[in-house]
């Protein structure tokens, strides 16, 4: 039984998307040249899909594992890729077909935002971490699961970087939109906003939101807005897709292990990888409001306190709670942020 493996892409109007999309794709070829590798698109490029999968069964392969080319897990996802295959699977009954899941939230690709992030500030003048505001921007899709994921990314992402605010846009579909998020991102006091865009590939929508940076870049000299570069070939994406495709025929996780930060690598956590498991509840088991146990649970930030009088310290006793209103979100903030 000869193995194929079939990338399914989007597509894209954009050349220069499909010119990148390309480049990666015969990266991935040259990994394993025991392996068939076809790609194919749901639109506006060919071959389509069920082409690709045609030429793998035309070489030899039989059992093929399709790779979703796709971020987060939406309607092409959860529709057009399986269609596609349930299609090709009525064409070659004998072939046996494994569909992998998105490349979603990796460990990898946390890594990678982090290098995109510093290639982005690597030449510019040193400014504070905690001076610095990171903005996610994702896709932005009909499904609340998928744009959630790009919330999640953003944790792991500020945790990871130590930046002294996370944020999240959306291209499309979802708000807020990024030329939104920038109006409130630069309200919040930082020295830096760097507008890091969770995407493969180039393409219609990622120039859009370069385009938007620079515009409130050039609206607001005060603020430094960059714009870091999207994932486009690398080997950290490599290593994700990768992953994905093995765990179509021998399995995943079932549990969180696979961004667990004592079993996998997280960028920030790296001391933390391999820790043997011990529970720390020992010191209050069974205790009683009167014991004198200490169990701490209070935020703990990597790295060094924050600067008095930054941006991330001005804000913080907002964001926690501090008992100076009703609600977290003090009116005192709510006017400094013009939204109330």
């Amino acid at each position: 039984m000869r193995d194929g493996l079939l990338i399914a892409a989007h597509g894209s109007r954009d050349r220069d998307g499909i010119d990148e999309f390309w480049k990666f794709a015969d990266s991935w070829r040259g990994l394993r040249s025991d392996r068939l590798l076809e790609a194919g698109f749901l639109e506006f490029e060919r071959p389509t899909i069920g082409e690709a999968i045609d030429a793998l069964v035309a070489s030899g392969a039989r059992r093929i594992v399709v790779v979703p080319a796709m971020l987060m897990a939406a309607g092409h996802v959860k529709n057009d890729v399986p269609s596609e295959i349930a299609e090709s699977r009525s064409r070659h009954p004998s072939v046996v077909f494994h569909m992998a899941r998105p490349l979603d939230i990796h460990p990898a690709l946390i890594e990678l935002c982090v290098v995109r992030f510093r290639e982005a500030i690597a030449d510019l003048e040193p400014k504070p971490l905690d001076e610095t505001m990171l903005l996610l921007v994702g896709r932005g899709t009909s499904d609340p699961d998928a744009n959630a994921n790009i919330a999640r990314v953003c944790r792991f992402a500020w945790e990871s970087l130590g930046v002294g605010w996370g944020s999240v846009a959306y291209s499309g579909l979802a708000e807020p939109n990024v030329d939104r998020a920038l109006v409130i991102c630069r309200r919040m006091g930082f020295q830096r906003i760097v507008v890091l865009p969770y995407f493969l590939f180039d393409g219609i929508l990622l120039k859009r939101i370069v385009e938007t940076t620079k515009r409130h870049a050039q609206e607001d000299r005060s603020i430094e807005i960059v714009s870091a570069g999207h994932f486009r070939s690398h080997p950290l994406l490599l290593r994700a897709f990768e992953d994905r495709a093995f765990e179509a025929i021998h399995g995943s996780p079932v549990m969180n292990c696979d961004l667990c930060k004592y079993r996998v690598k997280i960028t920030g956590f790296e001391d933390d990888l391999g820790e043997p498991q011990a529970g720390h509840h020992y010191r209050v088991r069974a205790a009683t409001s009167d014991d004198d146990r200490s169990h701490d649970h209070r935020p703990r930030r990597r790295g060094a306190t924050l600067a008095p009088g930054s941006a991330a310290a001005r804000i913080a006793p907002f964001a926690a709670g501090a008992a100076i209103g009703d609600h977290p979100w003090d009116v005192r903030l709510l006017e400094r942020l013009a939204l109330s």
